[in-house]
């Protein structure tokens, strides 16, 4: 099979990610797909469980605890979260990936996570003494299980407001969709409108960009350059704890502020669907 060009591989990137992934991870990805697209063998599944077996060599390397070991896991982990990103992209690249590709790659992530951090922060503590590690080791594992668990009810709360707004205006719920970034930055502000295919788009973003007027300027300018104004998110915080920390050997530092960042982000993006929540209950108010 010969390999794909350069554009079918642009295609499979996501309209929106991460600006580490953007400009960090997707440069070489997008060369690692195209060099493999043309085996067969190298499926999603193949390169998840690979991935994961990069993420088991780095949390080897941080056990061991010291500064040489420490760059070995934060490359090895860079290197599995590199393989993590080519997966999508090649399942997108090949019509989709399955269902159960997608449970893998689930629950390869957090488990990622989880022996990362028992390995990184009880190495730590092995070369110190500090039993503050352990402290932190169990700080990240609840921060990236909370940031989780946070994203699937926001999206769950999202989809039960277009279940109402769809409802009381008198369409389907696929036929009516919330205002997104990518659509504010072609400049429509408007409460209510109506796209090429007929779908209904409903601001529900009023109230926030009354109050935050700079953060809609700036997040256009990141859309546009496809990245999301989720600035510091689960992506952020992990490089952050098993990469940047790691190789300045300030795993501390860099931990504690990966985690104070991360909580401000999640506060932030529930203070968010808070507002559009209420711009919901007054819509629904005023149509009945």
């Amino acid at each position: 099979m010969e390999r794909v060009t350069r554009a079918q591989v642009l295609s499979t990137y996501k309209e929106r990610d991460s600006w580490w992934t953007v400009f960090l991870v997707d440069p070489v990805a997008g060369r690692l797909v195209w060099l493999v697209s043309a085996w067969r063998w190298v499926t999603p599944n193949v390169l998840t469980t690979t991935a994961f077996l990069c993420g088991l060599a780095a949390a080897a390397a941080f056990a061991l605890g010291t500064w040489p070991w420490l760059v070995a896991g934060a490359l090895l982990f860079h290197l599995s979260f590199t393989l993590d990103c080519m997966d999508g992209k090649v399942a997108r690249l090949r019509g989709g990936g399955s269902l159960f590709g997608g449970w893998l790659d689930y629950i390869f992530d957090r488990l990622r996570v989880l022996i990362c951090a028992l390995a990184l922060f009880g190495g730590q503590y092995a070369v110190s003494g500090n039993p503050v590690f352990l402290y932190l080791g169990t700080g990240v594992v609840f921060c990236d299980m909370f940031r989780y668990l946070n994203a699937l009810y926001l999206k769950e709360t999202r989809q039960g407001m277009r279940a109402k707004l769809a409802a009381a205006s008198g369409t389907t719920v696929d036929r009516l969709r919330l205002q997104d970034e990518a659509q504010l930055v072609l400049g429509d502000h408007a409460g209510e409108r109506e796209t090429d295919d007929g779908a209904t788009v409903v601001d529900v973003q009023q109230s926030f960009k009354q109050r935050f007027g700079w953060f809609n300027r700036m997040r256009d300018f990141l859309v546009r350059h496809r990245v999301r104004s989720h600035l510091f998110s689960g992506v952020e915080f992990q490089m952050a704890v098993f990469i940047v920390g790691p190789l300045t050997t300030w795993v501390f530092g860099f931990t504690v502020a990966a985690m104070v960042l991360l909580l401000l982000a999640e506060a932030a993006v529930t203070y968010k669907l808070y507002l559009s929540a209420r711009d919901v209950d007054r819509q629904l108010a005023a149509r009945s």
